[in-house]
């Protein structure tokens, strides 16, 4: 459904760049595994942690309540997709986004699912 002049689309806010009707497939591609490697609530966790400031695996797994191999085996997929770097500080890595455009797909996503709850 198109948006109405003021940018409602079935009564939600909507707003961001236009794009042609159908971007070049290379785009969709980049854009999907985007999306495939933000497809897991923890993930979505660890980017909105993330958001904050830099941190490393125990920060992450003490502020999310989950086991240190998940948070590594997640922060893994963030790092292949390119949504995460590391950086070595003495024994530890420290996780910080590669991009703070990506936090607000996270946000984005978290903000719409709460809205009719």
């Amino acid at each position: 459904m198109p948006p109405s002049a003021s940018g409602l689309v079935d009564g939600h806010q909507h707003s961001g760049p236009a794009f042609p009707a159908t971007p070049p497939r290379e785009i969709l591609d980049a854009a999907g595994e985007l999306l495939r490697a933000l497809a897991a609530p923890v993930r979505i966790a660890i980017v909105l942690q993330l958001q904050e400031s830099q941190r490393c695996v125990h920060e992450l797994v003490d502020a999310l309540g989950v086991p240190q191999p998940l948070v590594s085996q997640h922060l893994k997929i963030l790092k292949a997709a390119g949504v995460v770097a590391g950086e070595r500080s003495g024994r530890e890595v420290l996780y910080r986004l590669a991009d703070h455009h990506l936090a607000h797909i996270a946000i984005d996503a978290v903000a719409h699912a709460g809205e009719d709850r």
